[in-house]
């Protein structure tokens, strides 16, 4: 798989959040403000935007990977995991990187040398 440097539009990770079920809340404006705060890479096919990750990072010390999402008619055919092993590319500075994730998907991060930890929990606050 070769990378290119592409921007990725807000409406056309709207469209791939629309196909996974996700984020039907989120106006366009307010993700195209997002996309300009993090660290984010995407796949298409024929001009489509197919898969997208996004990291939340300090620049330094902790980095934190958000909402992989890959269209489902290319799931399960490796790009999720190229996909993530391109963002941890560009997060390879960083001394740590965390997610979290639905337990099904422990053994698709682990495929990326994600360790699960029993020793911390998560916390939400809202």
């Amino acid at each position: 798989m070769s990378f290119t440097e592409r921007t990725i539009k807000a409406t056309e990770l709207m469209t791939l959040y629309h196909d996974a079920g996700w984020w039907g809340e989120r106006k366009e404006q307010d993700i195209e403000h997002m996309l300009q705060r993090v660290v984010s890479v995407g796949v298409w096919k024929n001009d489509v935007l197919i898969g997208f990750a996004r990291s939340v990072t300090d620049g330094m010390f902790r980095a934190y990977i958000e909402d992989v999402v890959i269209h489902k008619e290319f799931q399960k055919t490796g790009i999720g995991k190229n996909l993530v092993s391109r963002l941890l590319d560009e997060l390879s500075h960083i001394d740590i990187i965390s997610l979290f994730c639905e337990k099904d998907l422990i053994t698709f991060y682990e495929k990326n040398n994600f360790n699960f930890s029993k020793s911390q929990f998560v916390m939400h606050r809202k």
